[in-house]
């Protein structure tokens, strides 16, 4: 073990809080708030939906976010070390925590596969957009239709492109990559979606879609499936699994607050989806498209919105800014899954941040061409059953195993004010058996987030 604790304690981190919050923010913010939360919004009724919506993003962020946060930094590692060092609160052993970490690991390493070929996917729309392609498709679906067909299944040039990019961020270490790269990312995202907000709501018919997002249906609000699916939602995109989080968490100063950075981390990724439904569902509007006929998920922004962008006055600057933001939005998710993964190897064998990134991007990278074809069904399967269960896991550790005492000495630790006697009791229940109902209702459902 000597040579892991070594590791431990010269491990990189975070120079700065903004920092740490846009590495956080960039993790959240993935393909769920852009190809997912609009259609959702519109589909549940608006503001029928935005209400439940909110409400979760509080409780899970006040409650998960901190916790998973606070787990990693009390423990100075990812999941298995953090997961050994609850059980070694406990019973004196760290073998079974540390073996139970695995499964978050597992869970990170392969959403991370699934990402990256979506990302091959963005990376090529993105470069379409700049050299002409996307437009050149017009707002011909049987054009456009086909293109994303065949790219889905055959995209190897543009998955390496990918990892390639990851892997110069990854390499240069947390403060120096990570941080910096999102300290770039993230504020040209919310700049850019902010830019095509002001631009569609100049649109003719645009004023249909913000109707569609300010509807209130005091009656939807008793529709058991909103608030399911407003909790999915909510749950997903705070990316609560057990893992990502947690090793962000370790890399923390110990004077850092924690609340304070999760509520920072909900606002933000709030906002960045809530750009996106303003973008996107105001842009359908305006193309006359009825917001029957689409559809969640990859179809949305590899399909429907190329002919909507295709169809508007300088729609191909349009693209451009769209797919760049895109393109932010996976990357700051692809660096954050890996993450873990990577730091595994460095805490467990004592690997320099180099090899082991080129180790675990090398595998993902092989292991996402060979799985272009059922991408689909690997990012359900994962999404489903492995995520919600890694944020289980973490809640039973921290707030079951770990104890009420090392719990709040951790969260409070670089924070002035001890945070509420509300805490602990409404992580340790509440959260745990949400984190149940993420796994048991995305089972039911077929993927609630």
């Amino acid at each position: 073990m000597a040579a892991p604790d070594k590791t431990l304690e010269t491990r990189d981190g975070f120079k700065s809080r903004w920092g740490f919050i846009l590495a956080c923010i960039g993790s959240a913010v993935g393909m769920g708030n852009i190809w997912r939360f609009p259609i959702m919004v519109t589909k549940y009724g608006g503001l029928t939906f935005l209400i439940p919506y909110f409400i979760f993003v509080i409780l899970i962020g006040c409650t998960g976010v901190i916790g998973e946060f606070a787990l990693g930094r009390s423990a100075g590692a990812g999941p298995i070390g953090a997961f050994g060092k609850c059980t070694e609160l406990r019973t004196g052993k760290k073998n079974i925590g540390e073996a139970i970490g695995v499964i978050p690991i597992i869970g990170s390493m392969a959403l991370a596969i699934g990402y990256t070929v979506v990302m091959g996917w963005i990376f090529k729309y993105t470069f379409m957009a700049f050299s002409g392609g996307l437009s050149a498709m017009g707002q011909d679906m049987s054009v456009i239709g086909p293109t994303f067909d065949a790219i889905s299944v055959d995209n190897f040039p543009w998955i390496v492109v990918a990892i390639v990019v990851s892997l110069i961020i990854m390499a240069l270490g947390v403060s120096n990559g990570i941080e910096i790269a999102n300290k770039i990312m993230m504020p040209v995202l919310f700049f850019l979606f902010v830019a095509l907000g002001i631009y569609v709501f100049t649109l003719p018919g645009s004023g249909d879609g913000y109707k569609y997002l300010l509807t209130l249906n005091p009656k939807g609000l008793l529709n058991i499936e909103v608030w399911v699916f407003a909790f999915g939602q909510a749950f997903f995109s705070l990316s609560v699994a057990g893992n990502g989080s947690v090793i962000y968490g370790s890399y923390l100063p110990k004077n850092e607050n924690l609340p304070t950075s999760a509520r920072n981390v909900a606002i933000f990724d709030t906002l960045a989806a809530l750009l996106a439904a303003f973008v996107i569902v105001p842009s359908i509007a305006a193309s006359g498209m009825n917001m029957n006929d689409v559809s969640a998920g990859p179809g949305l922004m590899f399909v429907y919105l190329v002919n909507v962008i295709n169809g508007m006055p300088a729609g191909r600057i349009i693209g451009i800014v769209f797919y760049v933001c895109v393109l932010f939005a996976g990357v700051s998710s692809i660096i954050n899954l890996y993450e873990a993964p990577v730091a595994t190897l460095q805490e467990k064998f004592g690997m320099k941040r180099l090899p082991a990134t080129a180790v675990i991007l090398v595998v993902g990278c092989v292991v996402a061409i060979l799985i272009q074809a059922i991408t689909s069904q690997w990012m359900d399967a994962v999404s489903i059953y492995i995520c919600p269960l890694g944020a289980f896991l973490a809640g039973v550790m921290f707030f079951w195993v770990a104890g009420k005492e090392y719990v709040l000495k951790a969260v409070n630790e670089g924070k002035g004010t001890p945070i509420g006697n509300w805490f602990y009791p409404l992580a340790k229940y509440v959260y745990c058996i949400l984190a149940v109902v993420a796994l048991v209702a995305g089972a039911f459902f077929g993927g609630i987030g």
